[in-house]
């Protein structure tokens, strides 16, 4: 083996590590930008909406999805140049993240989607109650009403009567 070729497979050696070492990196500071476990579990809030805010602003993934996205193209480098010489970790690492990120974008998007309902659903239950209130208070109205009317009646009569 000539020396040029021992440099060239030590240089390649060295560059499979390194990107090892990037995808690795890329991972970990993924890993580091999903949401904390008790920042979407412990939420302080007033009322529903205030939960619901702080929960979607909880699961706001930051840099994970681009950190990932950096992982996974030098993880395909590195697989296309058959730099790894195992790296059916890296490939379940990158699968792993992806299957949490996936799962913590639907809950953002859930928790993003209650926070404009709930506050549309209280509207329209408090639509609901006046108006519920207000049939209630019609009837009451409309049979005190005729009562008052029956009384204008029988006084206005009794007024005639006198003079």
């Amino acid at each position: 083996m000539s020396q040029s070729t021992f440099e060239d497979d030590e240089l390649f050696d060295e560059a499979a590590a390194d990107v090892r070492s990037d995808v690795e990196e890329h991972l970990a500071a993924a890993r580091d930008a999903l949401p904390a476990a008790e920042a979407i579990w412990s939420v302080e809030a007033d009322n529903t909406l205030g939960v619901l805010n702080s929960l979607g602003q909880a699961l706001d993934t930051g840099d994970a999805t681009e950190r990932l996205r950096d992982a996974k193209k030098w993880y395909a480098m590195g697989e296309r140049a058959d730099a790894f010489d195992d790296a059916d970790d890296l490939a379940a690492a990158i699968e792993d993240l992806e299957a949490v990120l996936a799962d913590v974008e639907t809950a953002h998007e859930h928790a993003n989607e209650l926070s404009s309902t709930v506050p549309e659903l209280r509207g329209a239950l408090d639509d609901a109650g006046e108006a519920a209130a207000g049939d209630g208070a019609d009837s009451v109205d409309e049979s005190g009403d005729a009562d008052d009317a029956d009384a204008t009646d029988g006084s206005g009569e009794a007024e005639e009567a006198a003079e």
